[in-house]
């Protein structure tokens, strides 16, 4: 009988070693499995922030470009409507200058030494061709 015994309790000793081998071998497949979860987990997540993050500077992109084309444009049309503006007022004002002289010379030819016309004509022509000088620096300034 006591070979018996000693033939069980051998028995359930080697039992008792292939469970805890079970166990471990089960709860490290277990964590194993978990790791793999978590790890693609984190890695799905990267790779659709970075997905999203190159459509939204694709977006941005479209956007800045639209917004620089048409605030070009309109920069543009408004130089051309300031230049314009410019060269009208420039003619007005040469025509100006132009008629102040034809005047001046028909003041000059009817007028005597007496008559302070003339030094009049001449400080308006003076103060209109200042004008148009300025009037041409900006415009160069605005070219």
């Amino acid at each position: 009988m006591s070979d018996l015994i000693l033939e069980q309790r051998a028995a359930s000793q080697t039992d008792k070693k292939t469970r805890r081998k079970k166990g471990n071998r089960s709860l490290l497949l277990f964590f194993c499995i978990w790791l793999i979860i978590i790890c693609s987990g984190l890695y799905g997540a990267k790779w659709y922030t970075d997905r999203i993050q190159l459509t939204i500077a694709e977006s941005l992109e479209q956007q800045t470009a639209g917004q620089i084309a048409a605030m070009q444009q309109t920069y543009e049309a408004r130089m051309l409507e300031l230049e314009t503006n410019y060269t009208n007022d420039l003619a007005e004002l040469k025509a100006k200058v132009d008629a102040l002289n034809e005047l001046l010379t028909f003041t000059k030819d009817n007028a005597d030494s007496k008559t302070d016309n003339s030094n009049k004509l001449y400080t308006q022509l003076n103060e209109v061709k200042k004008q148009l000088n300025e009037l041409q620096k900006s415009l160069e300034v605005l070219k």
